[in-house]
């Protein structure tokens, strides 16, 4: 049955009401006639704090043990096993749970008025403590990495869903005219393990989905035309193409050839956006020194910079995943090479979106996927993979400042005081932006899906 005969069959057969049903949906999903650009900005179900997002993800686990929750109590059972009780139904993903307890490796002091304890190789974002909002409480359901990037990213383990920075695009739409809405950047020594369903679109039209730029060179290929393809002829080219896909578009309201139309405009647009914005030695040098960042040179710190300059310009989600944290063995060396990497460049965000006025209105998030076992692996210098507690960091966009919120055990195992779920921590992200979780929604396969399933609570002490 062609498309023709198939409407007349919806429309005739059915006193009309199988067409009202088809014309509901296809303007539920933004794409009746003469709707044709899902990123238009949107109203959020009420007065946002936050309008942007940049989210440092730490893919791999960082040990919130050698970096944020000091325990001392820790360093002095060092070397013994751990009490049989604690143990008790516990998973862990490769250690014998028997394992001896292992003290953390570094020191700890106390910063800022909010007197937080940071570890010392930490000493960038020590400096910022009073600005950020410090989650001690983190608590996820997967102790794998790709499944626990995915619950993170996408709040649920199963891969298909849509991610965060989809949801906050299809809830909220751009305001960048000539940039992608929901930008990536992988910098660390390997992609993160949940692969590319960190950022994609799921079963929203894949116009929701990050956009990967790459660390050096055009931050996407084919910015350039091939020889023999002048403006002119590469105008005319697209305009016959979307002229086809609009025709198409109208027929059958299939929102992937909204996206399909959409992709040629940004194409076009970012031939000419795109230089500009990768050309960070336009940026005065005490911000480039700030950063740590080098023109030219491929590294956490220049991508940082560039999160920075696109969130100027409009895009409503940047994601920067470093995938470097998965500490096993040879937990001093890596770790402490983690953080040259990264800090100097977290805290720089923070400080640069303040001078700026942007730190009001965007929020930056640092964290991993979960946190590392308090029992050693690898001999005398390594730890496993730790769903039940875990270190996230907030700032601005209607985050509380210069707070420390929740605790652990005297081991670092669980969590004891304001535990804070992968979905309480989404629900609360939301909320910042306007949104109420429950009511953010996509239809599919006959059920309304929602980035916090069926679970999720505000967490008010992270509001300011």
């Amino acid at each position: 049955m062609n498309n023709r005969n198939r409407r007349w069959f919806i429309e005739q057969c059915g006193v009309g009401m199988g067409a009202l049903a088809l014309n509901h949906l296809l303007g539920s999903r933004g794409q009746a006639q003469g709707s044709i650009n899902p990123l238009a900005p949107k109203k959020p179900h009420f007065a946002p704090k936050a309008k942007n997002i940049i989210y440092l993800f730490m893919a791999g686990g960082p040990s919130h043990m050698e970096l944020f929750d000091n325990k001392p109590m820790l360093s002095k059972f060092d070397g013994t096993l751990p009490p049989p009780e604690l143990l008790k139904g516990y998973r862990s993903a490769f250690i014998n749970p028997n394992s001896k307890l292992l003290g953390p490796k570094f020191k700890f002091a106390k910063y800022g008025q909010s007197g937080a304890e940071i570890s010392e190789l930490l000493p960038h974002t020590a400096k910022i403590v009073d600005d950020i909002a410090i989650v001690k409480s983190m608590v996820t359901d997967a102790f794998n990495h790709a499944p626990g990037q995915l619950m993170m990213n996408t709040g649920s383990m199963i891969f298909g869903r849509p991610s965060f920075g989809s949801w906050v695009t299809y809830g909220l739409g751009s305001e960048a005219n000539d940039l992608p809405a929901f930008v990536v950047f992988s910098t660390g020594s390997k992609g993160p393990s949940g692969g590319n369903s960190n950022w994609g679109s799921g079963f929203l039209p894949t116009v929701y989905q990050g956009v990967q730029f790459r660390n050096v060179g055009d931050p996407v290929l084919y910015l350039s035309n091939p020889r023999g393809v002048d403006e002119s002829l590469q105008q005319d080219s697209v305009r016959t193409i979307e002229k086809l896909n609009r025709m198409r578009l109208n027929s059958v309201g299939d929102p992937e050839i909204a996206t399909r139309i959409s992709s040629y405009e940004m194409a076009l647009k970012m031939q000419r956006s795109a230089p500009e914005l990768i050309d960070i030695s336009k940026e005065p040098k005490h911000i480039l020194e700030m950063y740590g960042a080098e023109p030219g040179k491929p590294s956490f710190a220049n991508s940082v910079l560039m999160a920075r300059r696109l969130v100027e310009r409009g895009v409503r989600f940047v994601q920067i995943f470093h995938e470097a944290w998965d500490q096993h063995g040879n937990l001093v060396k890596s770790i402490t090479a983690n953080c040259k990497d990264t800090d100097q460049a977290c805290a720089a965000l923070v400080k640069d979106l303040k001078q700026r006025g942007l730190l009001k209105d965007t929020i930056v998030i640092w964290g991993g996927e979960f946190g590392r076992t308090p029992m050693v692996q690898g001999g005398d210098d390594g730890r496993d993979h730790h769903p039940n507690a875990f270190t996230m960091w907030m700032a601005g966009g209607g985050i509380k400042p210069g707070i420390t919120i929740g605790q652990t055990d005297d081991l670092g195992f669980n969590v004891t005081e304001d535990r804070v779920h992968v979905h309480d921590l989404h629900a609360t992200l939301l909320h910042l932006l306007g949104f109420d979780h429950e009511k953010l929604t996509y239809r599919f396969q006959g059920r309304d899906f929602r980035l916090t399933d069926v679970m999720g609570l505000v967490v008010n002490k992270l509001l300011a």
